[in-house]
């Protein structure tokens, strides 16, 4: 078998020539190859440089990058790896392989992988990249809806990542709305498998699955360094109760677990800021459970609507950022200093309170704008 243009030693050569050149630079370029445009080399350039911050383990030779838009939606290898843990079995299926990232995790401790794929040129660079990584895989080049109606085969381990954009590039968020149309398929998804995992995108809400996804099980909430960048829902067969976990990967926090009734009768008590404030972190956030986290950690919440929490003794086992603080008065502030501005609660914005104040961005201390029970606050990290 001949080899690719693209990975000939010389234009890979050029390619690592030129992975600190502007892409838009390198595009006004001719290409020095005759059966490689310019426009795939900027791909490859662009593939690696997202490669080395993303999945770093891609950063080898012999390896081929897609286009920009399935690199944008693949799962980094923080999260691929996070939800691969404990899943293992005979079968497993990846219903929207896309650049294979989820698959690859997911599926390193199942006996059969089968990979579903639409678009051609996207299968093929995915079955490159497994050979060359050395994993085995059937690969299946047809839409999801043509597979499940020929489909007789029962897996261990169902996943998929629903294409989050319509025809003319709009990101979409209901379930309705995503290729494939999960509220359409949910029930036909059970009938090859008890386990189904489903990525979507980290702006749904909540409550919403809760709502739309029967035989909900669990749904995962996943930040790295605190930013929330998926949401994965479990559909099993067998009927449970909802368990939500809140987890930050890359930091040293205790995951967050949950049932959503426990969040449902939990009840906060107020009170002004004690010695130390808690800032849950984004995952925390994102699942709603306000009330509970205060109730489950002993600590008093500052008002209904701030979701931050206050004790008088450090209580260090919390998912989130936890600052020694005390209440300044605004004039108390000078100008030039520099701080992490927070505003959760308050009508000024960090930038409004940037210029109003006319203090900087950076350095270790914290300046937060808040409300508690007593009305408008500023607190300052010790």
């Amino acid at each position: 078998m001949l080899k690719k243009p693209i990975l000939r030693k010389e234009v890979q050569d050029f390619i690592s020539a030129n992975l600190e050149t502007d892409l838009h630079a390198l595009l006004l370029k001719k290409t020095p190859f005759p059966q490689v445009t310019i426009q795939e080399i900027a791909q490859q350039v662009k593939g690696r440089k997202v490669a080395g911050r993303k999945f770093p383990f891609l950063v080898k030779e012999g390896i081929i990058f897609p286009p920009n838009l399935n690199l944008e939606q693949a799962s980094s290898q923080a999260t691929a790896d996070y939800k691969a843990t404990n899943l293992q079995g005979k079968s497993f299926l990846d219903l929207t392989c896309g650049f294979g990232i989820d698959a690859l995790f997911l599926s390193s401790h199942f006996e059969e992988v089968t990979l579903v794929e639409h678009n051609t040129q996207l299968l093929d660079t995915v079955k490159h990249n497994w050979s060359v990584l050395g994993r085995k895989a059937t690969f299946i080049n047809e839409t999801l809806e043509t597979f499940l109606e020929w489909n007789t085969h029962r897996f261990d381990t169902v996943y998929l990542d629903p294409a989050r954009r319509d025809g003319k590039n709009n990101k979409k968020f209901l379930l309705g709305d995503l290729t494939p149309n999960l509220l359409e398929i949910q029930d036909r998804l059970l009938t090859i498998s008890d386990k189904i995992i489903i990525k979507l995108s980290p702006l749904i809400d909540i409550s919403y699955l809760w709502s739309v996804l029967r035989n909900l099980s669990k749904i995962e909430i996943i930040a790295v360094k605190n930013e929330v960048k998926e949401l994965v829902v479990y559909l099993e067969a067998e009927n449970r109760k909802t368990k939500v976990v809140c987890v930050n990967l890359e930091s040293a926090e205790p995951d967050f677990v949950f049932n959503p009734e426990e969040e449902a009768s939990a009840v906060s008590v107020f009170s002004a800021p004690a010695r130390y404030l808690y800032i849950p972190n984004s995952a925390v956030f994102k699942s709603g459970a306000f009330n509970l986290i205060a109730e489950r950690f002993s600590l008093k919440k500052l008002h209904p609507n701030t979701h931050f929490y206050t004790s008088e003794n450090l209580l260090q086992e919390f998912p989130g950022r936890i600052l020694q603080v005390e209440v300044v008065a605004a004039k108390s502030i000078k100008k030039g200093e520099k701080y992490n501005l927070v505003s959760k609660n308050h009508p000024l914005s960090p930038d409004e309170i940037r210029k109003k104040y006319k203090v900087l961005d950076g350095g270790t201390s914290y300046l937060i704008f808040t409300q508690s029970v007593a009305g408008k606050i500023i607190l300052k990290s010790k």
